[in-house]
């Protein structure tokens, strides 16, 4: 992108924020270049540039993305820094400190591929900065950190991608089809109303329950080319061990939430959209699960989330049911494979529009200021059902929940629940 067409609300160039200081983060907005150059217009020289913020395992596996150009890469871990500076061709710059990769002048789109924990301040912070913003799912750890991570990107106006895109791409699990002709047959009507959606092993879904944490950490040394209390961040501090940190930190609450945090999104956010249910939330949640460890993540039984309308979605992590279907309503049954009980179902779909078409590339996203397909708005209301499912899990009960108000009801220990305390200095 043209950097000289860069500005903030008072006329000061990127060059100039970034004078004052390299890790205090002001507010300026991009000028969209459909403004500069007529709607659509895009120079013959113009390339995306990217920053990478964790390049331990999802950050690593983008270096290379359609339409953009990494110029750098921000790590705690020094050894997976180094690494990833290399594969990507060693033309790249490293940081350990992600506020001066935000800080930028020449960074168009910070991607944060760090533990959920730090999703929100990262994407508030790079919003801050005049990035646009593709996240790794969840969205957030918390409820209230979603809530922050919408009003900054409409604030800041920025574009956001959560990376999880099963609701406009590829086949999604177990179904052998992608989420348009399930859409589709769900618009029809004709398995009629309310639905009831199963995901569980029987229907192509893996909770890996493998994403578990341990009771029994023996405290160790913090090896040297780690940054332990910048990895923690906002995170209480909890003395070092390995099980905590890269790819076994989804076994600890204060990181994230096992598989069903992990993974959650990735299943349960395509059935917000074929439901028809992106502007609202579930109104209570069951839980049936043995009592979590208070630190260690633990697996659960069964999760079961209702609308106000009388839809389910039920979580069975004990594939209890091997003929239940994937999808079941009063008048028909969807099950894996995208097999039916209606015979003419796929006629029934051939009939019916394609849904409204999305942005499925984040770079088509930025130029256009096109939201995109998964955005802030949407993926806020999906990650919001797996920290619904989370708060009633760590509480141990059934939580009654307001989706205007996006708060329990009657519950003050869920509710504190909405909003997490942060290790100093960090706050979003």
């Amino acid at each position: 992108m043209n950097k000289n067409k860069v500005a903030t609300s008072k006329g000061s160039t990127r060059r100039d924020f970034i004078k004052k200081s390299a890790l205090a983060l002001g507010a300026f907005v991009i000028v969209p270049r459909y403004v500069l150059g007529g709607k659509g217009f895009i120079a013959p020289s113009d390339t995306l540039t990217k920053g990478i913020i964790g390049v331990g395992g999802m950050g690593r596996g983008h270096i290379n993305y359609e339409g953009t150009k990494v110029l750098a890469m921000c790590d705690v871990d020094s050894n997976h820094l180094k690494d990833a500076i290399k594969l990507a061709g060693g033309n790249v710059r490293g940081y350990s400190d992600f506020r001066e990769l935000i800080a930028q002048p020449d960074i168009d789109v910070v991607h944060i591929a760090t533990p959920p924990h730090w999703h929100g301040i990262m994407s508030v912070m790079a919003a801050q900065a005049g990035k646009d913003v593709w996240c790794e799912k969840p969205m957030t750890k918390t409820i209230g950190e979603g809530k922050r991570v919408v009003e900054a990107m409409e604030q800041y106006d920025r574009m956001f991608r959560l990376n999880t895109w099963f609701r406009f791409k590829d086949n999604f699990y177990g179904m052998n089809t992608t989420v348009k002709p399930i859409k589709k047959a769900v618009d029809s009507g004709i398995l009629g109303w309310p639905l009831k959606v199963t995901i569980s092993g029987v229907t192509g879904f893996n909770w890996k329950f493998y994403w578990v944490g341990k009771t029994n950490l023996e405290t160790m040394p913090v090896p040297q080319e780690l940054d332990y209390d910048m990895w923690l961040g906002p995170a209480p501090y909890k003395p070092y061990n390995p099980h905590r940190v890269h790819t076994t930190f989804r076994g600890y609450w204060d990181y994230d939430g096992g598989g069903l945090g992990d993974m959650g999104q990735h299943y349960i956010d395509p059935v917000q959209y074929f439901l028809g249910k992106d502007n609202t939330s579930p109104i209570r949640v069951d839980v049936d699960c043995p009592q979590q460890h208070d630190d260690a993540v633990g697996t659960w039984r069964r999760i079961e989330f209702t609308y106000a309308d009388g839809c389910k979605i039920i979580l069975d992590g004990e594939n209890k049911d091997a003929t239940v279907p994937y999808i079941e309503g009063p008048h028909g049954k969807i099950y894996r494979g995208f097999k039916s009980d209606i015979p003419d179902i796929l006629k029934v779909i051939d009939t019916m529009p394609d849904p409204v078409q999305q942005v499925s590339t984040f770079s088509e996203s930025v130029i256009t200021r096109k939201k995109f397909g998964l955005n802030e708005l949407n993926g806020f209301r999906s990650a919001t059902i797996v920290n619904m499912g989370k708060i009633a899990l760590q509480l141990g009960r059934s939580l009654d929940f307001d989706p205007v108000k996006m708060e329990f009801i009657n519950d003050e220990s869920a509710n504190r629940m909405i909003n997490q305390p942060m290790r100093g200095p960090w706050k979003i």
